[in-house]
């Protein structure tokens, strides 16, 4: 399994950042690099996520349909379970198009976390380079003042609070009172606290492991600049491409 990590997560990512490195001018310096990798990345999986958004969307839509088919048959779980999944299949959805787009995305967050933090920045390792990979002569881990080897309290204030932006624009809103069935209140106002709560609390939780003071530093491991910079670019662009897709589709 580790040689499968290796061969078609960690090295490939590696080999794409050096890569960048060797080409950009002599001023650059790794977080123009973290940034443009970033963009790359985020690009290739636009297809995905442009289908998770959609997804969402569209469930969102049906949301009265599945109201209806769950008071319904609220005494027959699997009937109400055939029925929502014939809702979906009618309308050609995958309610699990979003887990997926997430494992995709976890196994490149632990490869750039062991570039950034267990030693492939600043030094090279060129033993896992390509043969067509040129070493650079400097990596400058500095990015507008702030050392990308170390952690930053700007980057991870500024992480957390576009996470936060993020979930807003994800999250539904809830529905006035008067729109909502009568038997089905006590569910959404719960279901409407949780995510609340989570849109306060999530943010915090990245701030608090991208930036973590004693004595929380002893139990988190110390998440390099460089990291942050990927998930604070990660965010933008993720928020940029949630408007754009709500917009292409009159949501």
């Amino acid at each position: 399994m580790s040689n499968i990590y290796n061969n078609f997560v960690y090295e490939p990512l590696y080999n794409g950042l050096v890569f960048l490195l060797s080409l950009l001018p002599a001023w650059a310096n790794a977080g123009i690099a973290i940034i443009i990798f970033t963009i790359i990345i985020k690009l290739i999986l636009f297809p995905l996520s442009k289908a998770s958004i959609k997804t969402q969307i569209k469930m969102k839509e049906l949301q009265p349909k599945m109201e209806e088919i769950k008071n319904k048959y609220k005494d027959n779980k699997q009937e109400q379970s055939i029925r929502i999944m014939a809702l979906y299949k009618e309308n050609k959805l995958n309610p699990f198009s979003s887990i997926f787009l997430l494992l995709i995305q976890l196994p490149i967050i632990f490869a750039l976390y062991s570039i950034f933090a267990r030693g492939g920045l600043p030094m090279i390792n060129d033993a896992i380079l390509y043969p067509f990979i040129n070493v650079p002569a400097s990596v400058d881990m500095h990015f507008l003042g702030i050392d990308l080897a170390a952690k930053s309290l700007i980057l991870a204030l500024l992480v957390a609070i576009t996470q936060f932006i993020q979930m807003k624009l994800t999250f539904p809103k809830a529905k006035p009172k008067q729109e909502r069935n009568a038997g089905s209140d006590l569910k959404q106002d719960m279901m409407h606290n949780m995510q609340s709560q989570m849109m306060y609390i999530l943010p915090i939780f990245i701030f608090v492991i991208a930036y973590p003071l004693p004595p929380l530093s002893k139990v988190f491991p110390l998440l390099p600049a460089a990291l942050i910079l990927y998930w604070l670019v990660s965010n933008i662009f993720m928020i940029g491409q949630e408007l754009y897709v709500r917009k292409r589709i009159r949501v």
